[in-house]
């Protein structure tokens, strides 16, 4: 009982910490050696005997050194690659293209909310490849915003669609899904492929069905009740031309494809006479843009210098996602160490039958009210993600059928959160408040837990 209480309580500090914008890496950090310590102090030894250094007080930091060689080599790299990738997209104008090439078909369509859900669809397959949830609303409200706002649609229902184009994190880019493969033991395309998709799909659905009639409920009640919408936006030429001012030629829209084309194609799904790790698929892919930057553009010492967006992209997802990782799995350790989450999931074991879903919304509840509290699904996932395995071994179900709709749910729960990254810059563009986009988006995000859920248990 103790260690529940001690446990919830460190939990309440840190997301205190967290929402008055303290780092939270180094939050998670110094809860996970205050837990350790209070551990240690219940009789349970930080590092196992093996790896001890002999000295309590080493003991402690020792947990987080070896939490570092653990993921450094594997998962971090992998999310450090993708970044440094992400970055050099961005540099050379291929997201961009991309993006431009995405959006032009839209303007075909002149009913406002099938173009809502077909923008929301659009935006989620591109996230795929422009895994910035922040960057790629912005791009999607210099380009489709001003055309669903010109076709009738509020400010406040385009917002909330194109806040909502990130809502689950899909794909062997996602650092969410990497964790979750890494979890399950398998490598993040099969992971993508066999249990993302099947779920995603009817999510998707989902929440574009959900969009479309949400948002003109909610469009059709304000216009009923005389709420202005403010002054009407118009799509120019001009703002979309500068939308899009640095974007490349239009076949550098297909080089951000690559790493996803590459590593399906030489997996064991598709082929397996060639074993194609996901970093050297991303390294084969930032050579290829290398080439078909250098041959574009015929200037060698301008086209090296634009591949420093690699290392730079590498640099800084470290002290962020990277850095989050090692803490976040100490604060987990720490949890562990305590025993007061052990308890909760042996009490969800023992209801036998019923104790299949008791954790499943056991950990979805956590997940949930961990990202809207901390407006991160990343800090979320990965601070207790490492207790999805146990919890299902606890209750002898496969680790697929906890981790997936866990996971996914961080993204959804993102998308309800007025402190969310990708909510605050849209609400800015639009010159609303964050609430008035996530009460827009809160009814089709539970409409995309429920799906989660419910399609999770029907596939995996």
């Amino acid at each position: 009982m103790l260690g529940i209480l001690i446990t919830v309580a460190v939990i309440a500090v840190v997301a205190y910490c967290v929402l008055k914008n303290y780092y939270p890496p180094i939050v998670l950090l110094l809860a996970g050696l205050l837990m350790l310590v209070c551990a240690w102090l219940m009789g349970v030894d930080p590092v196992d005997a093996k790896k001890s250094t002999n000295f309590v007080g080493f003991d402690f930091v020792q947990a987080f050194t070896n939490q570092m060689k653990g993921r450094l080599p594997g998962l971090g790299l992998n999310i450090m690659l993708i970044a440094g990738f992400s970055f050099y997209m961005d540099r050379i104008g291929a997201s961009k293209a991309l993006v431009k090439l995405c959006v032009k078909p839209l303007s075909a369509v002149r009913s406002p909310y099938v173009l809502l859900a077909i923008t929301y669809v659009v935006g989620q397959f591109m996230a795929l490849f422009i895994n910035s949830a922040v960057g790629l609303g912005l791009l999607l409200m210099a380009s489709v915003y001003p055309l669903l706002v010109a076709l009738g649609v509020s400010r406040a229902s385009a917002a909330a669609v194109i806040g909502s184009t990130c809502c689950l994190d899909l794909g062997p880019s996602s650092s969410n899904a990497m964790r979750a493969a890494d979890l399950m033991s398998t490598d993040v395309v099969t992971y993508f492929v066999q249990s993302q998709i099947p779920v995603a799909v009817c999510v998707i659905a989902t929440v574009a069905i959900g969009h479309f009639f949400v948002q003109r409920w909610f469009d059709q009640r304000d216009a009923a009740r005389g709420v202005a919408d403010g002054a009407p936006v118009k799509a120019d030429q001009k703002d979309l031309e500068k939308a899009f001012e640095g974007a490349g030629p239009v076949h550098y829209a297909l080089l951000p494809m690559f790493p996803l084309v590459l590593l399906i194609v030489f997996s064991p799904m598709v082929y397996d006479g060639i074993k194609l790790s996901l970093q050297t698929g991303i390294l084969v892919s930032i050579l290829i843009a290398f080439f078909v930057d250098l041959i574009t553009h015929f200037d060698f010492k301008e086209c090296c210098k634009r591949t420093s967006a690699v290392f730079e992209g590498m640099g800084k997802v470290f002290t962020s996602t990277v850095a989050l990782i090692c803490c976040a799995e100490l604060f987990a350790l720490g949890m562990n160490k305590m025993g007061g989450i052990t308890t909760m999931i042996q009490a969800a074991a023992a209801m036998e039958s019923a104790g299949v879903w008791v954790m499943l919304f056991i950990m979805l509840g956590i997940m949930v009210v961990a990202t809207i509290v901390t407006g991160s699904g990343n800090a979320a996932f990965f601070a207790f993600s490492p207790l999805l395995p146990e919890a299902a071994a606890s209750v002898g179900i496969n680790t697929a059928v906890l981790v997936v709709p866990v996971q996914l749910s961080a993204g959804i729960a993102r998308t309800m959160c007025p402190i969310a990254g990708v909510i605050i810059a849209v609400a800015g563009i639009a010159g609303l408040t964050p609430f008035e986009i996530i009460r827009r988006t809160i009814p089709v995000m539970l409409l995309a837990l429920i799906v989660n859920v419910a399609a999770s248990a029907v596939f995996l």
